[in-house]
């Protein structure tokens, strides 16, 4: 009898860690679409892009959240707040969004790990390269590698910069250990 009361206790526990993921997923994909369509959005260039924080929720996730739930806030988030104000690159954001939390890691007791440290050098380098093709790909200009990078190294510069500073107070609160202990 004790054995089919641990297996449902268990069971109960799984579920409760699932709902938990797929609802902080769910907040996090929802602030990343705040962060990307509406707060501090300068549209950059002549091809519909736009220079935003919103890559900052993302890292955050990354670090956080196992992978492919952070992979779902980038797409998420990014492929809404596009569809919302510049629907030709929803799938080109709906792939590199998931592709920049790769270099990042959840596991561990801190967010500013070592490996996430430089993880958004690489996110960097991912966002860039990606967009890149993607211009080329719907615009066919070769042009677009001075923008493309310029407009990805400030956009992830400065989100960079903002999850450097969110993860310092979010480590020193220890959020990791009380809310995302999975």
């Amino acid at each position: 009898m004790k054995g089919l009361e641990d297996k449902d206790k268990m069971a109960r526990e799984n579920v409760r860690s699932k709902t938990r993921l797929m609802a902080l997923t769910g907040v996090m994909a929802a602030l990343t679409v705040i962060f990307t369509a509406y707060i501090f959005h300068i549209p950059v260039g002549v091809n519909g892009g736009y220079v935003h924080f919103g890559d900052t929720i993302i890292y955050l996730a990354a670090a956080l959240l196992p992978a492919p739930y952070a992979m779902l806030v980038g797409a998420l988030g990014g492929g809404i707040a596009d569809l919302l104000t510049a629907p030709m690159w929803v799938i080109p954001t709906v792939i590199i969004k998931s592709l920049i939390v790769l270099p990042f890691s959840s596991r561990g007791n801190r967010l500013l790990s070592k490996r996430n440290m430089a993880a958004p050098v690489i996110a960097f380098l991912i966002s860039a390269t990606g967009y890149y093709i993607a211009e080329m790909i719907l615009f066919g200009t070769k042009v677009a590698i001075f923008s493309a990078f310029t407009g990805s190294f400030v956009q992830s510069g400065g989100s960079a910069l903002f999850f450097y500073i969110l993860a310092v107070a979010l480590d020193t609160s220890g959020i990791k250990k009380t809310i995302f202990q999975f």
